[in-house]
């Protein structure tokens, strides 16, 4: 499937570079994680899509679980 000439799978890549890169330049921690939370699991999603990038899944997941756990469990 493309877009302008550019296929879903790559999309999903610019979606969580996004995403990452937007996230870094908030103020507010909360905001932040949550942002980097969503551009990570756009992240695990890309590697699930490049046919199991495990080093991209892998990192990505437990930056997940790692944002998680300070917004849920650990509120600031």
């Amino acid at each position: 499937m493309e877009f302008l000439g550019i296929v879903l799978t790559e999309w999903v890549g610019y979606a969580a570079m996004a995403a990452l890169l937007i996230s870094f330049m908030m103020k507010d921690v909360n905001k932040l994680r949550i942002v980097n939370t969503i551009g990570c699991v756009l992240f695990v999603t890309y590697g699930f899509m490049l046919q199991t990038s495990w080093p991209i899944i892998i990192s990505n997941g437990a930056i997940v679980f790692i944002n998680l756990y300070y917004l849920v469990i650990k509120k600031s």
